[in-house]
């Protein structure tokens, strides 16, 4: 079982992430305190519908790859004016939200 305490920090630091930027799960761990905890972030980000709605198509992985099997992830970076590299990745050079 996760703490609820964790969860809302992960959510708390989400829910920051500019329109139009996005953030990794390694970003998100050191934000929180918790540099070494990259897949924690994920675990809570893949339940974060059970605590309500939260920006979490703006969350990659290290190379800015999008969540593999989530097809609406790429269509809605899309509509915040995130241009996606012909393999399906942000450019996080352009596109990282600098905290």
């Amino acid at each position: 079982m996760l703490d609820e305490m964790l969860i809302y920090e992960i959510l708390s630091v989400v829910e920051e992430i500019p329109e139009g930027q996005v953030a990794t799960y390694g970003q998100i761990a050191k934000l929180i305190g918790r540099d070494k905890n990259a897949r924690l972030v994920g675990k809570v980000l893949s339940m974060s519908q059970f605590y309500g709605q939260y920006p979490c198509h703006r969350v990659v992985n290290h190379c800015g790859r999008l969540v593999p099997g989530w097809h609406e992830q790429s269509f809605l970076l899309c509509q915040e004016g995130v241009v996606l590299k012909s393999n399906h990745h942000v450019d996080l050079r352009k596109y990282q939200w600098n905290c």
